[in-house]
């Protein structure tokens, strides 16, 4: 079922990362560069405030919402990148070669997905799912009083 989450966040790669500073949530817009397996890809620039925050304390979230789902993945920023990965977010995404003069010119981080949260307000009951990737468990999140029946 995680498959769907995945396939979600690659349709809809735009959303907002969290990060934290001075012990406060700061969100700003973002975009998944890349999906390889369960770990995120994004790039910036180490002139923005993000970068800062980051190095200062490296856990995240990234949420998308597209209409009634949403997906949630937290986790640890990794700075560990490939060149190889790099120059492919960067020929890959008409933005960043308008913003950039290179690859080189920016930051590359990655997210192991450490935990995820799908949910799907479509059907009836409501879908909500917590994906626990250290562990592999997956467990049934609450979606309102009318379907406490329907949660394991």
């Amino acid at each position: 079922m995680i498959a769907r989450a995945l396939e979600f966040l690659g349709l809809h790669p735009e959303g907002v990362l969290a990060t934290v500073s001075g012990g406060r949530p700061q969100t700003r817009v973002f975009q998944v560069m890349k999906i390889e397996h369960q770990t995120l890809f994004f790039a910036t620039s180490p002139r923005k405030e993000v970068y800062s925050q980051l190095q200062a304390d490296p856990h995240v979230e990234f949420l998308a919402m597209h209409g009634q789902v949403s997906v949630r993945c937290a986790g640890t920023v990794d700075w560990e990148v490939s060149p190889s990965t790099r120059l492919w977010i960067y020929s890959h995404n008409a933005v960043l070669s308008r913003l950039y003069s290179s690859a080189d010119a920016m930051v590359y981080f990655r997210l192991p997905i450490l935990r995820l949260d799908d949910y799907d307000l479509r059907p009836t009951p409501p879908v909500s799912l917590r994906f626990d990737l250290s562990t592999g468990q997956a467990t049934a999140g609450y979606v309102g009083e009318r379907f406490e029946e329907h949660q394991a």
